[in-house]
């Protein structure tokens, strides 16, 4: 038996664990495992002294500033309850530009002077910590050798339980900051726009005589898509070890074609493993909600309830860390590569994003009729705006390598940034601008054609998979993230433009409520906005070239790449927003653009670099070997259909191994960047295009690499 096949086998072979097997009747209430490893309020209340306590949740619901003295009380409570679950150690877990999460863990355990120890924990150690910082990305806020950086505590975020099969570690979400007090992570800026959204929307309220609320929350839920493979095909393919994606393999006989793995029954040891990350989800306080089977062979996808965005950002990155940490248990491997695989879907992470105010209000709710409801229209004409003014900001910030193979791809929202609303609220929006709104008619419904399932209600219009910004009832899905990201950078731009937009509209509200009615001022206010911004607005198929051309004319931006697009991360309007709500200054924007520029071409450099060693070391070595046992057989035709593939992969191997010379390359991340974009890609593609027909020239117990239909069907 080849040895291709032997190793299918191993892979295909697999029993229960029993990790997640036998777990606790959760109908019973002393077994539920929801956050029971999160310090959450209810965990507070019964801790803390009752005036620490209270101050600690006006901190949350508010937006206040806590008492530093009360640090101590929270501290000490927070230690006893990590130590009570097997804690040993503290960490201040923060997530600095390198687009994953940073620990240094610290013992509680001090010398008592005896020969015994004893277990400390400070309102200091809580508040602020010093990490060695050096190291960590800052597009040149300080130099390498400034090595220190602040990690501050973030109470808004709830401290939780690492478990890990010899001990516990306990968890502390923290910001990241320089000496100087300038923002290193991706906290920082969420927090701030989040301030400067609640601020613009409650003068709008203020407007619109809602005066009960006192702050407005943003929240978001992320739908995760992700790749499961057997670990054994994992560790015998160097490009995906290394840059997580496969850099050679030919298109199997069977892809997705036949949409028969969609939602299609989950296998067994596949559920095993949903089962598990879900029950470590649950400890952590991750409200997951879905499970189901994507589009391509061995896709997945997981997804949570709404949760406000600092937390929804913190508890995607945990998820992440939870869905690769579990999946060895079960001899796979976690893929969150954008696109590992070509030819089949690649993997994004759906940003479902609203606002509500601290008294339960969706400001994205329409009421029972859209076009009666002022407050919806105003704050969703505010979105649209929004989007308008920044769609480029937008596609910068879901840029990265891997969203270069997805984005604008027939598979995933084009890189042109626009909004579908559905064919109702568009009618509304119409009928605004030409001024003959009318009373609405009910709501239609969808017969189903059977009198023993009900009538359902009617959307507004049928969900658009192509757009990249789809409204969908009462929130606005951002589906151009990629699966790898996290979704703190994209929720702090959508939070600061909003904020922008809003306070355009307020004032604009401002004045027309001079003499007017509330109603007529809101529709002056919606129909001026509408006219100006509906050219994003756009309901049918992005994937098609017709709509290329048609955005064109609308003046919609085009970034294919993101070399493209991360310039905008400081374009002129992007550095006056940011700046009016003091998210980031234009220095702290000049890095992030130059560390994501010089991360994309780093990139690229490994998988060029990555793709030259595995084509010299394993695939050209095999493809000889192979040709030579053909010149032996005496087979001239099979010799003459081999022998120039061989010496075409040759050439291009060479030509991509020169082009990836540091020596041939310009200095400056931007210029490297386009570099890479125009030079080193091309040529990886071209040895990938040889590299692949070889795969079906050579024998198969010759070929190095485990193969398409064996990592995406073997299950």
């Amino acid at each position: 038996m080849p040895r291709t096949r032997q190793h299918n086998v191993t892979a295909a072979q697999w029993s229960a664990n029993g990790t997640a097997l036998g777990a606790p009747d959760l109908t019973l209430p002393g077994n539920q495992t929801f956050a029971s490893n999160v310090f959450s309020p209810a965990v507070q209340r019964q801790r803390l002294p009752k005036h620490v306590y209270k101050a600690l949740q006006r901190t949350l619901a508010k937006g206040e500033a806590l008492d530093t003295s009360l640090a101590d009380a929270v501290a000490q409570a927070m230690k006893d309850w990590a130590m009570e679950k097997g804690a040993t150690h503290y960490t201040h877990w923060f997530q600095p530009l390198t687009g994953s999460t940073a620990e240094k863990h610290d013992s509680f355990y001090g010398p008592a002077g005896d020969g015994t120890a004893l277990a400390e924990f400070s309102g200091k150690e809580l508040i602020q910590g010093e990490p060695d910082a050096s190291s960590f990305p800052t597009g040149g806020i300080r130099a390498t050798f400034e090595a220190r950086g602040y990690t501050a505590w973030d109470p808004t975020s709830p401290a939780f339980i690492l478990e890990n099969p010899n001990g516990a570690l306990l968890c502390i979400p923290t910001a990241f900051t320089s000496w100087t007090g300038e923002a290193l992570d991706h906290k920082i800026p969420l927090l701030r726009s989040m301030d400067a959204l609640s601020g613009a929307a409650i003068r709008a309220l203020e407007l619109l005589g809602v005066t009960d609320a006192e702050r407005v929350f943003t929240t978001i839920g992320c739908e995760q898509e992700y790749f499961l493979i057997d670990e054994q095909y994992y560790f015998e393919r160097p490009d995906l070890l290394t840059t997580g994606r496969t850099l050679f393999g030919a298109q199997p006989p069977k892809g997705h074609e036949l949409d028969d793995h969609y939602f299609g029954s989950i296998p067994e040891r596949i559920l095993a493993y949903m089962l598990e990350v879900e029950l470590e989800l649950a400890k952590l306080g991750v409200p997951i909600k879905t499970r189901h089977n994507e589009v391509a062979p061995n896709q997945y996808e997981v997804a949570p309830i709404f949760e406000n965005s600092n937390v929804g950002a913190d508890h995607q990155m945990l998820t992440m860390q939870i869905m690769q940490n579990t999946a060895r248990r079960y001899g796979l491997v976690c893929l969150l590569h954008e696109k590992p695989f070509a030819g089949v879907n690649g993997s994004g992470k759906h940003n479902n994003w609203s606002m509500g105010t601290d008294t339960g209000l969706n400001l994205l709710e329409p009421g029972d009729t859209p076009h009666e409801n002022l407050q919806f229209l105003f704050f969703c004409t505010s979105v649209i705006q929004a989007v308008n003014k920044h769609q480029a900001l937008l596609r910068a910030s879901v840029a990265n390598a891997g969203q270069d193979h997805r984005l604008g791809a027939n598979e995933a929202p084009p890189a042109i940034i626009s909004i579908f609303l559905g064919a109702e609220l568009q009618k509304v929006y119409a009928a605004i601008e030409s001024g003959k709104a009318q009373s609405a008619k009910p709501g239609s419904f969808l017969g189903l054609g059977t009198p023993v399932l009900p009538p359902l209600p009617m959307h507004g219009g049928d969900r658009n998979r192509t757009s990249p910004f789809a409204f969908t009832g009462n929130k606005f899905e951002f589906r151009a993230l990629g699966s790898s990201m996290s979704p703190a950078l994209p929720n702090t731009v959508l939070n600061t433009i909003a904020a922008e937009a809003i306070d355009e509209m307020a004032e604009a509200l401002k004045k027309a409520l001079r003499g007017n009615s509330l109603e007529n001022a809101v529709a002056k206010v919606v129909k001026e906005s509408w006219s100006a911004n509906k050219q994003v607005v756009f309901d049918g198929d992005g994937y098609s070239e017709e709509w290329h051309a048609e955005a064109e004319k609308r003046g919609l931006a085009n970034l294919r790449t993101s070399t493209d697009a991360l310039p905008w991360l400081t374009e002129r309007q992007t550095v006056a927003a940011f700046k009016k709500y003091k998210v980031l200054s234009k220095r702290e924007l000049e890095s992030r653009e130059e560390v994501f520029t010089e991360q994309y071409a780093v990139t690229i450099n490994i998988e060029a670099e990555t793709a030259a060693s595995i084509a010299r070391t394993m695939i050209l070595p095999a493809a000889v070997r192979h040709l030579n046992e053909l010149k032996e057989s005496g087979l001239e035709e099979l010799v003459a259909e081999l022998e120039p593939v061989i010496k075409e992969l040759h050439f291009a191997l060479v030509k991509l191994e020169d082009a990836n010379l540091k020596e041939n390359q310009p200095e400056g991340a931007h210029k490297w960047a386009k570099y890479m974009r125009d030079t080193v890609i091309p040529a990886m593609e071209d040895v990938r295009e040889v590299a692949d027909r070889l795969e079906k020239l050579i024998a198969d117990d010759r070929w190095p690499l485990p193969k398409y239909s064996e990592m995406l069907f073997i299950k």
